[in-house]
């Protein structure tokens, strides 16, 4: 199994669970690099997460996408050339919320949810500043995957303080043992 991180605007920094799952996970993980961390662009997005799932000798490929790189990875899956085995999407944000950042990443603002052909999973946080609990059964729903709610968790980020996240480690490898049974 080969993990592709797809972390939210401006990536994710040293505290952030992504970044240490990726130095855990070592040659196993790959972090997408579009060049507009900053001010995202969604083709940019889309051929980053291309080249990182591209590049690699397993065809077991997971997503492991956090805030508006879910966004960017459930659209590449519904137009994707390469074939994934799932998505774990943690924390993605509403679009049309009043704090989705709009200005910064207009070419997300229009996209719309569509049915995954993949397994994928949505982790939830009660308390999301960027989604709220109605907003992200909306989403989860037009994607057709599970949702599952953590409590009360922030934006499940480096500021949630949660670290490494072993919770979240623990249903990912019970959705990746999952994806590897789904035909």
């Amino acid at each position: 199994m080969r993990f592709v991180i797809v972390p939210g605007i401006d990536g994710s920094d040293e505290d952030h669970w992504q970044t240490i799952w990726q130095a855990e996970w070592g040659a196993a993980a790959t972090r997408i690099s579009p060049s507009s961390w900053d001010e995202p662009d969604l083709d940019d997005w889309r051929q980053a997460i291309d080249r990182a799932v591209a590049d690699g000798s397993s065809p077991e490929v997971v997503l492991v996408a956090h805030s508006l790189g879910c966004l960017a990875a459930t659209h590449w899956a519904s137009t994707r050339q390469q074939a994934v085995r799932g998505l774990f999407l943690v924390a993605p944000p509403d679009a049309s919320g009043p704090n989705f950042p709009a200005t910064a990443a207009p070419t997300f603002t229009t996209l719309s949810a569509t049915p995954l052909e993949v397994p994928g999973l949505v982790v939830t946080s009660d308390d999301d500043p960027y989604c709220g609990t109605n907003a992200a059964a909306r989403l989860a729903a037009a994607w057709k995957t599970e949702r599952l709610s953590i409590g009360l968790a922030g934006h499940i980020n480096s500021a949630s303080g949660l670290g490494r996240w072993a919770f979240g480690r623990a249903l990912l490898t019970a959705f990746t043992a999952g994806a590897r049974r789904h035909p």
